[in-house]
């Protein structure tokens, strides 16, 4: 490792997203803390309303998550009756996942205290960096950016 290297902590693109994300999250999650729902759950219900009825498959993909960890987050929303997962009836393979009547009452719960800490976010980091950032991250979290950096024989 480089001198250069030792003296950066932010030399791995990977850990720095990461502690930006469970820094944002942290903060999210207390902003959100007085309606029940952590930033990961309300972002799960927001995917599921914004796609109506989407699959297992389809949800996992708009999320970039893979379907087990899909799963996992969908337990607390099922047992907590936001969210329903049934059987598609054009392809008994496939699961549909929707959101409940009380699903739908609880994202509008969580939307005023949500929009406060994308306030905070924004007076403090400012309101046009923060629609770069999202630009920027909704570059890096692409399929075509996936697809790019696992290409054989992309620099390294």
């Amino acid at each position: 490792m480089t001198a250069k290297h030792m003296k950066d902590p932010l030399v791995c693109n990977g850990a720095a997203l990461r502690k930006a994300t469970r820094r944002i999250t942290q903060l999210y999650d207390t902003v959100l803390a007085p309606c029940g729902l952590s930033v990961s759950q309300r972002s799960v219900l927001v995917h599921i309303a914004r796609a109506g009825e989407p699959t297992m498959t389809e949800l996992a993909q708009s999320m970039v998550l893979d379907r087990s960890a899909l799963a996992h987050n969908l337990k607390p929303l099922q047992r907590d009756g936001y969210v329903v997962v049934r059987r598609d009836e054009a392809d008994g393979r496939s699961r549909r996942v929707a959101l409940t009547e009380l699903g739908r009452e609880k994202l509008d719960e969580a939307l005023p205290l949500w929009r406060s800490a994308q306030d905070r976010f924004e007076a403090i980091y400012g309101v046009d960096r923060a629609a770069e950032l999202r630009l920027a991250l909704a570059e890096i979290f692409s399929d075509d950016f996936a697809a790019a950096f696992t290409r054989p024989g992309a620099r390294s």
